[in-house]
């Protein structure tokens, strides 16, 4: 069965790392403001398994407060990095609408949702936690690098109709990051633990990581990846 990407409109220009055989499994992976999907397609060949297709896809350009209004790469509009600031809730909810666009494509295409792991980086991975836990359909799992829950006051109530309560999340950060320090990482931890089912949070910080990610925690991803995603 083949869909036409041009409904989707995050899928006609994302990058794609195809299987190199029968694909049984999608990751759909979320750059980081001001970057593109390219980088981290090339991250993703780089710990690919060879059932799972990767998605890549590149956010719309708009202006950023944050970076002093320039237009930019940026999922939602981000005025500044600190857990009390003001949010763009309209923009982050129509993301998270677009990243489902592209679950519910894929789950079209023949691949379940339980065959499907979200994840990103910075916002990208902000993103990634906000579309699971808002989203009806279950994946198989989420991984969050170096990034925060956005809209975190709003939860646990906005996560009433999620159906991955009991879905796996990844937490990755870096102890040196200056962007979005370790603590704003913890801290998003243990809130995601007031959501879903504690022991299915798993955060790991990493050692002189500043806001990058490193052969480590991309190993920790792959296998994460591995297990939730098990060959068929």
């Amino acid at each position: 069965m083949c869909g036409n990407n041009m409904s989707v409109p995050l899928l006609s220009e994302a990058v794609t790392v195809p299987g190199t055989e029968k694909e049984t499994a999608v990751v759909i992976f979320l750059h980081g403001l001001g970057d593109t999907g390219h980088g981290w397609a090339d991250t993703m060949t780089s710990i690919r398994l060879p059932y799972i297709k990767y998605i890549c896809p590149h956010a719309p350009r708009i202006p950023v407060t944050l970076n002093m209004k320039m237009t930019m790469p940026s999922w939602f509009h981000s005025i500044n990095l600190s857990p009390e600031s003001p949010e763009d809730e309209a923009g982050i909810k129509r993301a998270a609408e677009n990243i489902k666009a592209i679950i519910d494509h894929e789950v079209k295409n023949g691949i379940p949702s339980s065959r499907i792991i979200l994840g990103g980086f910075s916002q990208g991975g902000a993103l990634s936690l906000y579309t699971a836990l808002t989203s009806q359909r279950q994946l198989a799992g989420v991984v969050g690098l170096s990034c925060w829950l956005p809209l975190h006051k709003t939860f646990p109530q906005a996560a009433s109709g999620s159906g991955n309560k009991d879905t796996p999340i990844l937490q990755c950060h870096g102890e040196m990051d200056p962007m979005i320090p370790v603590q704003f990482g913890a801290m998003t931890a243990e809130k995601l633990k007031t959501i879903i089912s504690p022991q299915n949070v798993t955060f790991r910080s990493y050692p002189g990581l500043m806001h990058s990610s490193c052969p480590q925690e991309m190993s920790a991803v792959k296998e994460f990846i591995e297990k939730k995603l098990p060959r068929v």
